[in-house]
């Protein structure tokens, strides 16, 4: 075994019997570099990753291989979800020297930890276009002795890149004294708007080409922006995204859940991995979509996809597991695909209605087997078939049972148990979400469950605001990151509007504080994704644009304004709009990669209602909120005056319970009911 074996990680697990000498990063490792002089292999990837998979059993697992690695390298083997920073670094490198990016993420640094070559898979042979992995290594040996000094320019030169990427924001433009409607303009939003659908596929939903990745930020800005302004076009691609999605084999049609992304335009065949921040994201938009269309798809939607979280992705202390892998038995999809005779066997005379609404054939409709997928709507479908569309629907919900049933048999894909702070966050705003859309107490008290698991175990100290990234068997390790912070307070801000516990805002404040302390960049405008003071990477990056998960700045942007407006901090808000004018003009010509951003953006011209709610009901009249698709409001409740909230404060009349409508803290009259100003808001 190598130096992997004392890991928690899954992923490097899954290394530990390598014949490659493999370390995790540390000093250990990179002290050694230096020693002996050598130059370092840093190998990343993830335990769901297909390609990760298949590069370990053609190089990783062959012992000449291993030989040449182990003799004139110093390999590191890295889970990137448990080290973000370093991969965020080292991709950009990747895709700097290359023009693309990807997993398994192999990267060539001088012992000093600068990177002067990398790429993605290599294969065995030369193969696809690319060199053989021996090869790469054995030219890379010979250059390193021979020509040193051009590996050490090279690798400069690429550090000061990255390093200088990291530098927008520096000067970032002056906006005392400008007035907000003239920082953030209707034009701009109508202009992202229509930088949304010129990249739309109106067809089978989604933007852009194949790979397609759920796009949630974008599809939740195309739904605020027609709650806003009535847009039919922008409400039309955006639940027509979703309900492909749902249609397709990107949604687990028997257990619930969605994959990481489709292979094809039509959403039929995806990447089978199935992570936690997808599903959390996608429940996130589904209970909007509920709210505006009161669609039962949605809720049904929404109810399988945490049914699926609760029974396969939660552990007994009531974390969220990572990730389910793509692979069972060494095939990707092989849990999840069916032949005809296997569903024919398991439904009988129910199979062939079965087949047909699922798209179930002989020859299958990939790789000669059969991925579950509705090719219409089930009303439509049923009216086309001359049945009752209830009758169906019942039948349908039987049969996938019993397919359940018969799948739960087979060997399951591997799972990545370890638990991650920022996905976590992101769950728990999902059941809140869920909980605020539909009103089922058992999603809030997973949220009010989870919360306490995370509070209690990453903590680096009781008494301090330092959290740890990872958690597993009972270790923590890892300092958190931007990102981690930004959806804890997220989730917990999410929480008090649940429950009516400030005590949650009073965390999340006590956050936000600490993150501005030891996160913010030298313009104060913008955070750093790693927190001061941590000395292994070789930069300090800052990360703008969202990718799989939301950007941490963007979340911080959104909490900062909640926050000011709860706490009455006019630093916070300023900091909220400079962040956001500093970037305005690439949020509007970049709005795919930008979502999080443009939805603030939309927030600051069309304004924050402010909902109080005290007295003895106050928890029943916050629910209340839920009936209604009301993305902007910030919602604080009590049941007496608190005078630390200014919007909470003087509020109380006896044995009444009392709804104000605010702006900047000035109220309309209060009524007692949410119904009675509703049409105020929306």
């Amino acid at each position: 075994m190598n130096k992997l074996s004392g890991e928690t990680s899954p992923y490097l697990l899954q290394h530990a019997h390598n014949p490659v000498n493999w370390y995790p990063w540390g000093d250990e490792a990179l002290q050694k570099a230096i020693a002996e002089d050598k130059p370092i292999l840093v190998s990343i990837g993830y335990a769901a990753c297909h390609w990760c998979h298949v590069m370990e059993r053609e190089s990783f697992e062959d012992e000449d291989t291993a030989r040449i690695m182990n003799e004139h390298f110093v390999n590191i083997k890295i889970d990137r979800e448990e080290r973000p920073d370093l991969d965020h670094i080292y991709m950009d490198a990747v895709q700097a020297m290359t023009g693309s990016g990807g997993w398994p993420l192999n990267v060539f640094l001088t012992p000093d930890k600068k990177p002067f070559y990398g790429g993605t898979y290599f294969p065995p042979v030369k193969a696809y276009n690319r060199p053989s992995w021996k090869d790469v290594l054995l030219s890379l040996a010979d250059a390193f002795a021979g020509k040193r000094n051009e590996i050490e320019a090279q690798a400069d030169n690429l550090t000061q890149h990255i390093d200088q990427s990291s530098q927008f924001g520096m000067q970032a433009a002056a906006i005392l004294g400008i007035p907000r409607e003239e920082l953030f303009t209707k034009d701009q939003c109508d202009t992202i708007c229509e930088n949304i659908l010129k990249q739309a596929d109106k067809t089978w939903g989604g933007f852009g080409r194949a790979p397609k990745f759920p796009q949630t930020f974008t599809i939740a800005y195309l739904l605020r922006y027609h709650h806003a302004y009535k847009h039919p076009e922008a409400l039309q691609q955006a639940l027509l995204s979703l309900d492909k999605m749902l249609q397709g084999g990107l949604y687990d049609q028997l257990g619930g859940g969605f994959a990481r992304y489709s292979t094809d335009e039509k959403w039929l065949a995806p990447h089978f991995e199935k992570m936690l921040y997808d599903n959390a994201l996608l429940i996130d938009i589904l209970s909007d979509a509920w709210q505006l269309t009161h669609n039962e798809v949605y809720a049904q939607t929404i109810r399988d996809t945490i049914g699926f979280i609760e029974r396969e992705m939660t552990s007994p202390e009531s974390g969220f597991y990572a990730a389910l892998d793509a692979d069972s038995e060494g095939v990707e999809g092989k849990f999840y695909t069916w032949s005809k005779a296997e569903i024919e066997y398991v439904l009988g005379e129910q199979a062939k209605i079965f087949c047909q609404f699922y798209d179930v054939s002989e020859h299958g409709n990939w790789e000669e087997q059969n991925i579950l997928w509705v090719q219409q709507p089930l009303k439509q479908f049923a009216a086309e078939k001359g049945y009752d569309a209830a009758v169906l629907d019942a039948m349908l919900k039987g049969c996938r049972e019993k397919l359940l049933a018969v799948r739960a048999e087979r060997i399951r894909p591997a799972l990545d148990d370890k638990i991650l702070l920022g996905w976590n966050a992101l769950m728990i705003h999902a059941c809140c979400k869920a909980f605020n859309a539909l009103g089922d107490e058992k999603y809030r008290q997973m949220a009010i469950g989870n919360m306490q698991f995370c509070w209690t175990h990453f903590r680096q100290s009781e008494a301090g605001q330092a959290f740890y990234h990872t958690w597993k068997n009972g270790q923590a390790k890892y300092p958190a990151f931007l990102d981690d912070y930004a959806a804890l307070i997220r989730a917990l801000i999410a929480l008090q509007e649940i429950t009516g516990n400030t005590d949650y805002l009073y965390k999340a404040h006590d956050l936000t504080a600490f993150v501005n302390d030891h996160f913010s960049d030298e313009s104060g405008h913008f955070f750093y994704y790693t927190i001061e003071g941590q000395n292994d990477v070789i930069v300090r990056k800052k990360e703008v644009y969202d990718g799989a998960v939301p950007s941490g700045n963007a979340l911080m942007i959104q909490n900062l304004w909640y926050l000011s407006v709860v706490f009455d901090n006019k630093n916070w808000a300023d900091k909220a709009l400079g962040a956001t004018s500093s970037l305005a003009q690439t949020v509007v010509r970049y709005p795919t990669s930008f979502g999080v951003w443009a939805c603030q953006l939309l927030q600051f011209v069309k304004g924050t209602p402010e909902l109080a709610v005290v007295g003895r009901d106050f928890l029943a009249r916050m629910n209340d909120v839920g009936n209604w698709f009301l993305p902007y409001r910030v919602l604080v409740g009590a049941e007496k005056d608190i005078s630390e909230i200014p919007l909470l404060s003087g509020r109380e009349r006896e044995n009444d319970t009392l709804v104000y409508l605010c702006k900047d803290y000035h109220c309309i009259k209060p009524v007692f009911y949410m119904q009675e100003i509703i049409n105020l808001i929306e």
